[in-house]
């Protein structure tokens, strides 16, 4: 059974559909006051809190932008903070250029974070109109088309849509500096049942990659060994640089995450119960501060365990 019986669906009309996800209002204001200060094209919104529709933690956005890429190093990272009609909201928010956020989509771009996070779910929270919204669209398409292109190279000749968004996931979080609990990929799986039902088709289909449909909800891709091994050429390239490129970018976050102070702030109450308090020299100097701040945490922990102790 080939591909063109999967019916009339688009890869454009999931995507259009997908992005178009409700947004949780107090979310949707937030997008559009990060938008407007930036001039933004468009805002994506991502993370467990799109699926939840809870404001508890940090919020996660992508703030796309008109005109070239200025930071060589993309994208960057900072945190705000904002009360909504009586609710605070916290927020990490990246930004970058449209059109890199697109060609890194579209895997014209070492960086592997882009189509690997943005083939999972996001919304669109805010866009300035409907021709950038299509733009974003188009993105997020791209990511799906490059996603699904090395999952098939990754996987078996023949499995279930999920053996190979698995084999994805499994390779992209190995070549990535960050420690992920063994089975990540299966959560997100799990997490995201509706999100991936009927998504490698789509994006296979979307680029001309033929499948066959086999017994038991497995399909059989039809690509030549001279495709799968230029794709994973592809790959291999990026997996080697994965890492190395990602320190890269957490050593210029390490020194430019706006509001970084009141983020470590805010995590370090979060965890330890003890509120910190940021002076305008700690804002200034994270790290020539981070000294007095455990010295802080460490005596307010003490203190709060020597009142539990007398309350029992």
């Amino acid at each position: 059974m080939s591909d063109d019986l999967y019916g009339s669906e688009t890869l454009a009309d999931r995507t259009a559909a997908a992005l178009a996800r409700d947004v949780v209002a107090p979310v949707r204001a937030f997008a559009e006051r990060l938008a407007r200060d930036a001039g933004a094209l468009g805002v994506l919104f991502y993370g467990s809190n799109l699926r939840t529709g809870s404001l508890e933690g940090v919020l996660d956005f992508y703030v796309l932008l008109p005109g070239p890429q200025v930071e060589r190093i993309w994208p960057r990272v900072s945190y705000h903070e904002w009360v909504h009609d009586g609710v605070p909201l916290r927020a990490k928010v990246a930004t970058m250029a449209m059109e890199t956020f697109r060609a890194a989509a579209a895997g014209a771009r070492l960086d592997t974070t882009i189509w690997a996070r943005f083939v999972q779910p996001s919304g669109l929270a805010w866009q300035q109109d409907e021709g950038a919204g299509a733009l974003v669209a188009d993105a997020v398409a791209q990511a799906a088309r490059t996603a699904a292109r090395l999952a098939v190279a990754l996987g078996p000749e023949a499995g279930t849509p999920e053996d190979y968004w698995r084999a994805l996931f499994r390779a992209t979080y190995a070549a990535e500096f960050r420690v992920e609990k063994a089975g990540r990929e299966d959560s997100i799986l799990a997490a995201n049942r509706a999100h991936f039902d009927g998504l490698l088709p789509l994006a296979l289909s979307a680029q001309a990659i033929r499948f066959a449909r086999c017994a038991n909800g497995t399909i059989r891709p039809e690509i030549t060994a001279r495709d799968r091994a230029r794709t994973l050429a592809w790959w291999k390239r990026r997996q080697r640089l994965g890492k190395p490129y990602n320190v890269m970018r957490l050593l210029k976050a390490s020194t430019t995450f706006e509001g970084a102070s009141r983020y470590a702030a805010w995590k370090i109450e979060r965890h330890t119960g003890v509120p910190v308090t940021i002076t305008p020299w700690r804002e200034r100097h994270p790290v020539l501060s981070a000294p007095g701040v455990l010295w802080q945490v460490w005596r307010g922990r003490k203190a709060l365990a020597n009142a539990e102790g007398k309350a029992r």
